[in-house]
């Protein structure tokens, strides 16, 4: 990849959030997630690896004991569009009884989110719940439901906070747009 392209990628980029709101949309959902498993000794799952930066900053958060484990399911694989879902890594901890939150980027087509709930259920979980930082605004999404969404954003090619373009950008501070896609 040629990094100068990556530079010139997220300097025309457009900024859709920032870093200040992004701590806010962050306290209201740990906030939510609080009420809810609190007490139910949560394992959290982290869908690899765009999840990797909103669990983090959204774990810090949470001040509940609770255990965390990642999980990698990818349909991209460093590209702009998704394909073929492809099974990485299964979680160490077992799922099996435990009240599971799995914790993505962002809620696009659903696939990947749709797949490891089944396969949580189809572990024994407890129960099974999903929180994505972004649910992108389109009608193209399989019938899955969110149980907590940090934000909407319109039906653009976004990265940064986990989000990539082309494998870079995860750690860019905000959510941006790339321009013309």
């Amino acid at each position: 990849m040629d990094i100068e392209n990556i530079k010139k990628v997220e300097r025309e980029s457009d900024c859709l959030c920032d870093s200040d709101r992004l701590n806010a949309v962050l306290d209201r959902m740990a906030k939510e997630i609080s009420a809810d498993l609190k007490d139910k000794n949560p394992l959290i799952l982290c869908v690899m690896t765009g999840g990797i930066i909103p669990v983090g900053h959204l774990t810090t958060r949470l001040s509940f004991p609770l255990q965390l484990d990642y999980i990698h399911a990818t349909r991209y694989q460093g590209e702009t569009s998704g394909g073929e879902l492809h099974w990485i890594q299964e979680p160490k901890i077992s799922l099996e009884g435990r009240n599971v939150l799995i914790v993505d980027d962002i809620f696009d087509e659903g696939i990947t989110l749709f797949e490891i709930d089944k396969y949580c259920k189809a572990k024994r979980a407890a129960s099974v719940s999903s929180a994505v930082l972004v649910n992108k605004l389109h009608n193209r999404k399989v019938d899955f439901n969110i149980d907590y969404i940090g934000l909407d954003i319109e039906d653009r090619y976004l990265f940064g906070f986990g989000m990539d373009y082309k494998n870079y950008l995860r750690n860019v501070n905000a959510i941006h747009a790339v321009k013309g896609m």
